[in-house]
């Protein structure tokens, strides 16, 4: 069965985004390496592509490579208009939303619109198979792990202090315990760190 991954860039002070959704500096360790990512990661937003230094290329590139599905909410589908219909990692995308796919946008997309977390998650497992299902931090992701169904925490957290902006676990106000990081790696301007969440 997949592991769901709960996943993002964090500012050291709990923020994915400002508040105009902008990620501003805690993207910058994307762009500070002298090793390529390929160009469909992230949908490639910079001309030169992503370069990520070596340790971070060693950790990120196998952790993008066993995702088998992502879970986003419809502000990040909206925001990236959905990578255009190719997922920036995995083969599948479920959006949770209580609006359906846009009309005649992408019909080839293995794109999922799914109005409920939880069927959200199940849809994901199904597609991704034995593979990882990487879910996105945010007001999803918050949901997600309050009800039970973030089997692991992953942040690359830059060194930035946003002062404001989207949270990483959106308004989730329920108690988690998580182990020990069995994860810790530092890269160039970012320190990858996961974590179990504890049973």
């Amino acid at each position: 069965m997949s592991t769901v991954v709960l996943h993002n860039v964090v500012s050291l002070d709990g923020f994915v985004a400002r508040p105009d959704d902008d990620p501003g500096p805690i993207f910058d360790w994307y762009f500070n390496g002298d090793r390529s990512l390929s160009a469909q990661d992230m949908a490639d937003p910079e001309p030169g592509g992503l370069r990520v230094s070596q340790t971070s290329y060693d950790y990120v590139r196998p952790v993008w490579d066993a995702i088998g599905c992502m879970v986003i909410g419809r502000r990040l589908f909206d925001l990236t208009n959905g990578w255009e219909g190719r997922p920036p990692t995995g083969d599948h995308v479920v959006v949770v939303s209580h609006r359906p796919r846009p009309e005649g946008w992408h019909p080839e997309a293995s794109y999922h619109f799914v109005d409920d977390v939880a069927a959200a998650i199940a849809k994901a497992r199904e597609l991704a198979g034995d593979r990882v299902v990487a879910l996105a931090a945010g007001d999803v992701g918050g949901q997600a792990l309050s009800l039970g169904l973030v089997d692991e925490v992953a942040m690359d957290v830059a060194p930035v202090v946003l002062g404001a902006g989207k949270r990483f676990f959106g308004p989730h106000d329920t108690e988690v315990l998580l182990d020990d990081p069995h994860v810790v790696i530092q890269g160039d301007r970012v320190l990858h760190l996961r974590f179990r969440v504890r049973r």
